[in-house]
C-alpha cells in the first residue's frame, strides 16, 4: 500500500516538530554543541532525517530559536487578550523571556560565529521581540501602570545582562533580579 501525499507531508512535518522539541531540549542540557546523534535519538529518528532536514547545525540552531522567538512573539499577543492587567502581561512576558534567555547554553558562541546562517539570528531576536516586549510596554503606560520611560530595547538588554548566569548566580539568582528590575520599571502613581 503507497502512502499518500498527505500522508507524508503530516509525517514530515511530525518529524520536524518532534527534531524541534528534542534539540531545544537537548540545547537546554548541553549546550548548541550538543551531539546531533543526541538529538535524533530523542526525537525517535535517523541521523539521515536529522539531516534532510537540517543538512547542518546552523540551520538546525537557528531553526530551534526562530521556533522559539515566534513562540515569544505570539507569547505577547496571548497575554494582552488575557483578562489581566497590563503589568501582569508584562510580567509573564518577561519571565517567559528570561527562560528563553538562560537555557541558551552556547548561544552567544553560535551568535559571534561567522556562519552566515547564524549571523540573522541576533536581527531576528531584535525585529520580532522588541516590538512584541514594546507592545506590552504600551499598554501597561496607557494603563498607566508602567513608567512611559521605560523602552523595550532597554528593558530587554538589562534583561539579557541580568540574565548571564555562571558560578554561585544561577537561574533562580536571574528572576529574582529581574522581578527587581521590573519593580523598578512601575509607574510612581
Amino acid at each position: 500500500m503507497t502512502e499518500s501525499p498527505g500522508a507524508r507531508e503530516a509525517g514530515v512535518r511530525r518529524n520536524r516538530e518532534a527534531l524541534l522539541a528534542a534539540a531545544a531540549a537537548v540545547f537546554v542540557e548541553q549546550g548548541v554543541q550538543a551531539p546531533i546523534r543526541d538529538i535524533a535519538g530523542r526525537a525517535g529518528v535517523g541521523l539521515g532525517t536529522v539531516y534532510r532536514h537540517f543538512p547542518n547545525r546552523a540551520e538546525l540552531v537557528t531553526a530551534v530559536y526562530r521556533h522559539q522567538i515566534e513562540e515569544c512573539v505570539a507569547l505577547a499577543s496571548a497575554l494582552q487578550r488575557e483578562s489581566i492587567s497590563p503589568g501582569e502581561a508584562l510580567t509573564r512576558w518577561i519571565g517567559a523571556f528570561v527562560e528563553f534567555l538562560v537555557t541558551k547554553h552556547g548561544l552567544g558562541v553560535a551568535l559571534q560565529s561567522e556562519d552566515p546562517s547564524l549571523l540573522t539570528l541576533h536581527a531576528l531576536m531584535l525585529d520580532k521581540l522588541v516590538p512584541a516586549c514594546a507592545s506590552l510596554i504600551a499598554a501597561g503606560v496607557s494603563a498607566g501602570e508602567i513608567d512611559p520611560s521605560v523602552t523595550a530595547h532597554t528593558l530587554m538588554r538589562a534583561v539579557g545582562n541580568l540574565c548571564i548566569l555562571g558560578p554561585g548566580y544561577e537561574r533562580v539568582h536571574a528572576q529574582d533580579m529581574v522581578a527587581r528590575l521590573l519593580v523598578g520599571c512601575r509607574s510612581a502613581r
